[in-house]
């Protein structure tokens, strides 16, 4: 095992957005755990096999927007409380860069609150 820490591609966010999965599980406004350009995790009562494809509706209500997506079961936790994480496939760049302009909003809005008060 490596003592190095994990590398992610791209980073995680904590977000206000809620996502509706549909596979053999239908999952109907679930808040996101996190979010990345890469995937996303959420709880749930029965996550879904790895491996398994699922439909996806992101919920952005800060912006009033939603974006269809496709994502792949890459882990699940059936231990209480339950959750899975997804990694999008077949990510089309109009999706993408709306994916990365919610992101970078959520990055700048967090980065002014960490700030110190003057």
């Amino acid at each position: 095992m490596s003592d190095t820490p994990e590398q992610r591609k791209h980073p995680r966010y904590e977000v206000t957005a809620y996502v509706d999965s549909s596979g053999s599980e239908v999952y109907l406004h679930h808040r996101l755990l996190n979010l990345s350009l890469g995937g996303l995790s959420f709880q749930c009562e029965a996550p879904e096999p790895v491996g398994t494809e699922v439909e996806l509706l992101i919920h952005f209500p800060e912006i009033g927007a939603s974006l269809p997506l496709r994502g792949q079961v890459v882990w699940a936790n059936r231990s209480h409380p339950s959750d899975m994480g997804l990694r999008f496939i077949a990510l089309d760049d109009k999706k993408q860069e709306a994916l990365k302009q919610y992101l970078n909003k959520v990055h700048q809005h967090q980065a002014s609150d960490s700030r110190p008060a003057v």
